[in-house]
């Protein structure tokens, strides 16, 4: 997939207590690096798996409803990024549901990439998890 015109969504998920409070930040870039739009959101009593899945789920749906045709989603949890890639089986009932939701909407996106990342290249994402955890609403 070439980078011409293609959205960098950053997704993270944390959990406090894991499971305990839980948040996540999306974070939507062009090829410029330029933020356009983001997710900054608490989810309730979560694990921090659940939270990272759930990140990538939100940030699936907010890219279908812009109507974002390439993507590449870069998320600092190999996990859920093997799991999504198949490279890892979903053991976990909690988890297996969320990748069947993220297995479905990966059809209404043409060119859907994902990746790991070195949490050091997904400070936006974190930013935004924390922002929500710390939120006192």
């Amino acid at each position: 997939m070439s980078t011409k015109d293609t959205t960098f969504i950053y997704c993270d998920g944390s959990s406090r207590g894991n499971p305990g409070p839980a948040a996540i930040g999306v974070s939507f870039q062009n090829n410029d690096g330029i933020e356009f739009f983001f997710l900054s959101e608490k989810i309730g009593n979560a694990t921090n798996n659940v939270a990272e899945w759930q990140a990538l789920h939100r940030g699936m749906e907010e890219a279908i409803k812009l109507n974002l045709q390439k993507i590449r989603f870069r998320l600092d949890s190999e996990l859920v990024v093997k799991q999504m890639k198949g490279e890892y089986k979903v053991k976990n009932k909690d988890l297996l549901v969320f990748k069947n939701k993220c297995e479905s909407l990966k059809s209404s996106i043409p060119n859907f990439e994902i990746q790991y990342i070195p949490r050091e290249q997904n400070t936006r994402a974190d930013q935004l998890a924390n922002i929500a955890q710390d939120t006192k609403i």
